[in-house]
This record gives structure tokens, C-alpha cells and sequence, in this order.
């Protein structure tokens, strides 16, 4: 699944599904909660990387957070301006956000790399490292699965991850692995990793 079939796909559907999910308050309170507790613990820049209709760079903005929305999408990054103006947003790819290395406290990465290719992953982890300070956190949400395998989401094809799997890719990429969330119920399980940038004395 390339970069642009990713971006056509939901850009012939931003507008369906900005109405379905952009506000927080349709998301599971679980979800609310663990994305404030994260982001609680931030002092500095937080980019809401695959921002999408941009609820949660405006949910965080709420929390007194320091925070952008990117997405590679460019119908959704119109629509996040439009429905929240109050936040900045921008078009940007996941392997290239923008910044300068080390510039950027806290990365939040929801459900914005299930559909990447799992070859192409290393790619888009080592540009959150490099865009993280030092001892800089992720929260990454995923479909959580017992294996690496794609399956038919509705918008395109996504990927389900172990949290083994996962959180053996973050720690490659130069992170340490401090907290696992999983969720059973709904229709497909779900999962969030919470990880910190090694400093370079720690390597």
C-alpha cells in the first residue's frame, strides 16, 4: 500500500469520515483518558502525527498542550482548520514532519501507521527519533493482532501488530518500550504503546 493510494483513498472519503470521528467526544473514554494521562507528563512540542479531521491535536489543545496536527491528507487538513481553528495544521508525510532534529517533546501517533506497509515502518519510526528530544515520548495506537498480517479496513488496507512485534520495531528504531495498552472488546482488538526516545548517553 503506497504513500498516495494511502492519501486518495482517504481523501475521496475525508468528508464521511471527519462526520464520524472528528470529536473526541466519540471516541472511547479509555482512549480520552490514556491520551490525557500522556500527555500530562510533556513539557514542550507535541505533533499529532497523522492528525486526520484533527479531534485530538484539538483535544490536546484543550489539556493547555503545546500542539500541531499534520496529516498527509490534504482534504483533512482543511477540514481540521476549518472545524478547529484555534490549533495549527499542515500537510506533511509521516517519514518527513518538518522539524528540526530534536525539536519536538511528545509525538502522538494514533492509529496513523495502520496502513503502512510493514517494510516501510522503520522508515516512519526513525523520523519520529529524529524528530524527538531525548527521553522524548510516542503514544502509538495500532489494531492489535497475535501476528503481522493485513486485513480489509474499510477505508483500505490496514495491518494488525503484536504489542512483541511492535515494541521490538520501536526498540530498534531507537526507543525504550515503558507501557502496553490492550483492548478486547468492539470489533478488532486495539492497542497503544507508550515509548521514550533513548538519550544519546544511554545508547
Amino acid at each position: 500500500m503506497s504513500v498516495d493510494d494511502v492519501r486518495d483513498a482517504y481523501g475521496r472519503r475525508a468528508e464521511e469520515y471527519a462526520d464520524l470521528f472528528a470529536s473526541t467526544e466519540a471516541m472511547d473514554e479509555r482512549d480520552r483518558k490514556l491520551v490525557s494521562h500522556w500527555a500530562g507528563e510533556i513539557t514542550g512540542h507535541i505533533i499529532d502525527a497523522g492528525c486526520g479531521p484533527g479531534q485530538w491535536a484539538d483535544f490536546l489543545r484543550g489539556q493547555g498542550c503545546d500542539v500541531e496536527g499534520v496529516d498527509l491528507v490534504p482534504r483533512f487538513v482543511d477540514i481540521a482548520r476549518s472545524r478547529f481553528p484555534a490549533v495549527s495544521y499542515r500537510v506533511a508525510e509521516l517519514t518527513d514532519l518538518g522539524v528540526p532534529d530534536r525539536s519536538v517533546s511528545g509525538i502522538l501517533s494514533w492509529y496513523s501507521v495502520i496502513h503502512t506497509d510493514p517494510d516501510d515502518l522503520p522508515r516512519i519510526l526513525g523520523e519520529f527519533a529524529r524528530c524527538l528530544c531525548d527521553g522524548g515520548s510516542l503514544l502509538l495506537g495500532m489494531f492489535e493482532g497475535p501476528q503481522v498480517e493485513p486485513f480489509a479496513h474499510a477505508v483500505t488496507t490496514a495491518y494488525f501488530w503484536s504489542i512483541d512485534e511492535m515494541s521490538q520495531r520501536l526498540m530498534d528504531s531507537g526507543f525504550q518500550v515503558e507501557a502496553t495498552e490492550t483492548r478486547a472488546d468492539g470489533k478488532r482488538p486495539h492497542a497503544a504503546i507508550v515509548a521514550r526516545r533513548v538519550s544519546l548517553d544511554e545508547i
